[in-house]
């Protein structure tokens, strides 16, 4: 069973950076996109970035030219390096994993528990 694991959240005055990281333990017969979603209070969980297995990356307009989304397949790890933080980039950051699970050829969605990005003003 795959289980992602992110970090590096914290509290930072806006105009600071953060990097984010999310380690992939277990086995899955094939990953295909990871990526990361965010979720303020009070609003609906919102795409962030995405980045396929060859390295195409997506942005979420918000945070365009502030964040850069990569991977580390080597060491199972991906990350969501932030800088220009805003105020209202605060929220929980998710990553999650897009892949076919073994056995079953079912596709799936595995997401973290989450990790929480405050920005003050």
């Amino acid at each position: 069973q795959v289980q992602l694991v992110e970090s590096g959240g914290g509290l930072v005055q806006a105009g600071g950076s953060l990097r984010l990281s999310c380690v992939v333990s277990g086995s899955i017969f094939r990953v295909n996109a990871m990526g990361w979603y965010r979720q303020a209070p009070g609003n609906q969980r919102e795409f962030v970035a995405e980045i396929s297995t060859s390295g195409i990356t997506n942005y979420a307009d918000p945070v365009k030219g502030r964040v850069t989304i990569s991977r580390d397949d080597g060491r199972n790890r991906m990350y969501l390096e932030m800088n220009g933080l805003k105020p209202e980039d605060t929220a929980i950051y998710y990553c999650y994993l897009d892949g076919v699970q073994g056995g079953t050829n079912r596709n799936i969605r595995v997401w973290g528990q989450g990790t929480s990005v405050t920005v003050s003003s």
